[in-house]
């Protein structure tokens, strides 16, 4: 044990605690900095949930004032609270002993502990999506926005779809060759991937860009690539879109531009078969299924802002024997299997609604820690004040 205790005191530095807390810092200015060109789920992973990240020098002084090219190596956010966690928990063993008067001190960094860890199993673990139902509609799946699938669709049995889906990140990394499968109908060809992209009407979109499609809805709408969302223009999320080549034994199928701004599936025929093909945000199915039967939107006298919007829905669930009407709104979410059931948006003709759906295991985890702290404060410095005005008493 005795071989351990100049470890321990070095770990339990508060030398290390007051770099931590500056290397911090410079991560969280750096990440904000980043959010002016990307996104703020990709700053999150890069900066925030990384071991490392390569931090770029224009992030801090533009490439026209000093024109320093390249990046720096920094520890990520993943790093600093483990080292954090540590540190604190060193402490602890070395200074600390077990005692009333050291309780507020003790609670107070079990707050602060059961808030690293809280971070940690939301950054694990947390899942989110949304669900869009039309009014009189049912969705059994959420879709993550923050990444796509090609869903190629065989209908022909009456019973069941049969679907098969290419990631994004797979139509990314494919321009070299075709993707091919056994459980694929023909081979998809990538001739443009697109991570966010705008698409344009037939009076906006030139004939050139009419004509990179030959059969499809691409015939009639063209597909212009932008730039991806960044943390501060106020757009949401990307929208995907993509030129693909369909080939059935060597021969085209024609090129379709797909995307999730095309309201349908297209059609695909290879010999007397038919499939559907649509490029949409990914779809986790679930065993439950939410419909909605009425949509409000109020709104303040004389104003289009929003005052209150509420989905009233029926949940049932076969396999649990759920069968009741919820009603969901701005403060008053839906929880069910784990999940959170939040009224995020709606349609823009108030047709439907938009529902974040979030599963966080560890979503008391903050709420405990808070407690924690305001407790351990409590008894600290109540301990300190009347230690002080029994001294000034006797």
């Amino acid at each position: 044990m005795n071989a351990f205790k100049p470890l321990l005191r070095s770990l339990s530095s508060l030398r290390l605690t007051v770099v931590l807390f500056a290397l911090s810092i410079v991560l969280i200015l750096a990440g904000t900095l980043a959010q002016t060109e990307q996104g703020v789920w990709m700053v999150v992973d890069l900066y925030f949930r990384s071991l490392f990240v390569l931090i770029p020098f224009q992030l801090f002084v533009p490439a026209k004032v000093l024109g320093i090219p390249g990046v720096f190596p920094f520890p990520g956010g993943m790093t600093l609270g483990v080292l954090l966690f540590v540190n604190l928990l060193a402490a602890h063993a070395v200074r600390f002993t077990l005692s009333w008067k050291r309780a507020g001190m003790i609670a107070t960094h079990a707050g602060v502990l059961l808030l690293l860890v809280g971070e940690f199993v939301t950054g694990a673990f947390a899942k989110e999506g949304n669900m869009t139902i039309a009014e009189g509609q049912s969705a059994n799946y959420i879709e993550d926005t923050r990444t796509s699938e090609l869903a190629i669709i065989d209908r022909s049995d009456p019973a069941d779809d049969l679907v098969v889906v290419v990631p994004a990140s797979l139509l990314a990394e494919s321009a070299q060759a075709p993707i091919t499968s056994g459980v694929m109908p023909f081979a998809v060809r990538v001739i443009e991937w697109m991570p966010n992209a705008r698409v344009l009407g037939p009076m906006q979109a030139s004939k050139q860009q009419l004509a990179r499609a030959t059969v499809g809805t691409g015939t009639q709408v063209a597909a212009v690539a932008v730039d991806v969302a960044t943390g501060v223009d106020g757009a949401d999320i990307d929208t995907p879109a993509a030129y693909l080549e369909l080939l059935h034994d060597g021969t085209s199928l024609g090129t379709y531009m797909v995307s999730p701004r095309l309201n349908a599936p297209q059609t695909v025929v290879v010999g007397a078969k038919r499939y559907d093909i649509a490029l949409r945000f990914e779809r986790n199915y679930r065993s439950y299924t939410v419909s909605l039967i009425d949509f409000k939107h109020d709104r303040f006298v004389g104003t289009e802002m929003a005052r209150n919007f509420s989905s009233l829905v029926r949940l049932s669930d076969p396999t649990e024997r759920v069968d009741r009407e919820v009603l969901i709104s701005m403060n008053n979410p839906l929880r069910y299997a784990g999940e959170t059931f939040y009224q995020a948006s709606f349609a823009p003709d108030d047709s439907g609604t938009v529902l974040q759906v979030v599963r966080n295991p560890g979503w008391m985890l903050p709420y405990l820690s808070c407690a924690l702290v305001s407790l351990g404060l409590l008894l600290h410095f109540g301990t300190r004040l009347s230690s002080s005005v029994r001294r000034k008493i006797a």
